[in-house]
């Protein structure tokens, strides 16, 4: 996926917060894009949930919900269960039979929430067919969500209060943050409104004074609006939307994206909703696909477990 013609650098930069303007002279200069690597970012998160439990008195406890046998569920979950132990979290899963209803599905929610011992609870999808995601994830009481999907959270989000934060929005926010980019007065388009990650995005860059556009299928001329944007967190669902000639020379570039496609040849390779090859060429900070917003995914459900299971 990354060709030896890729301009983009592993590593991330740290030292003074610089102003958006003098970042953008710096690049247009012709400074390399630089790659903001979730993995080892994830890893100081890790770390740093790891020291806090192992500080605490309390156990750190997450219960996850797995229903049916899908593959890569399944190796979610047993992938989850050795993050959570490296982390000393103790790791619980429930599993439900593949045709599960809505109420036996719903049942196993709401005692897990009744349950004083269980503090941090997330459900493994996709579930049957016929079962309201949503509706299930709303029955999960609010303090133990720690995948931040109750309406209750995102809402939260919104009020700046505090709760347990979207992972994946979560996650979006502290990679452009470590850039060291002033996003007060920064201009900020997120490209997609999901209720999980768009929308949950756009609110915590408000949240720090950002000036945000929040767009969808509809938005019109979506390449001019990104054009003039510092940051651009691409999230539409959609591989290879986002082109080098949508971006700003200098911009943050973050690629919610992640598509597995299969060539003629029978070969799989996972994409995002950024072209990498030419935005490489024309952002400032790019994040790849794999290793940016995936395992920082991860480590923020680590930290929201933390959160909820020891309240500190």
């Amino acid at each position: 996926m990354y060709s030896s013609g890729s301009t983009c650098v592993h590593g991330f930069i740290f030292g003074a917060r610089a102003s958006n303007d003098s970042r953008r002279s710096h690049y247009a200069c012709g400074m390399t894009c630089q790659m903001l690597d979730g993995k080892l970012l994830g890893q100081k998160v890790r770390a740093d949930v790891k020291a806090r439990v192992s500080a605490s008195n309390t156990v750190a406890r997450l219960d996850a919900i797995l229903v049916g046998s899908d593959d890569a569920a399944e190796v979610y979950a047993q992938s989850q269960a050795r993050t959570c132990d490296e982390a000393g979290i103790h790791y619980v899963l429930h599993r439900l039979p593949a045709d599960s209803s809505y109420d036996n599905i719903a049942g196993r929610v709401l005692l897990l929430n009744t349950e004083k011992q269980v503090r941090a609870i997330m459900l493994h999808l996709p579930l049957p067919v016929g079962v309201d995601v949503e509706r299930v994830q709303s029955l999960i009481a609010p303090e133990k969500d720690v995948e931040g999907v109750n309406p209750a959270n995102i809402g939260n989000v919104v009020y700046g209060r505090r709760s347990l934060v979207p992972c994946t929005a979560r996650a979006v926010l502290e990679l452009i943050e470590s850039t060291k980019l002033n996003l007060q007065g920064a201009r900020v388009v997120v490209v997609g409104a999901s209720n999980i990650v768009g929308k949950p995005v756009a609110v915590l860059l408000m949240r720090s004074n950002a000036t945000v556009i929040s767009s969808n299928k509809f938005t019109l001329e979506l390449p001019q609006l990104t054009r003039g944007a510092d940051v651009v967190v691409a999230a539409a669902g959609v591989a290879g939307l986002v082109k080098g000639d949508w971006i700003k020379p200098g911009a943050v570039v973050i690629d919610v994206g992640i598509h597995r496609v299969i060539s003629p040849e029978g070969k799989t390779t996972t994409l995002g909703d950024v072209d990498f090859e030419s935005v490489s060429k024309v952002a400032g900070f790019l994040t790849p696909v794999p290793g940016g917003v995936g395992p920082m995914t991860v480590a923020m459900l680590l930290r929201n477990v933390a959160d909820a299971c020891l309240k500190i």
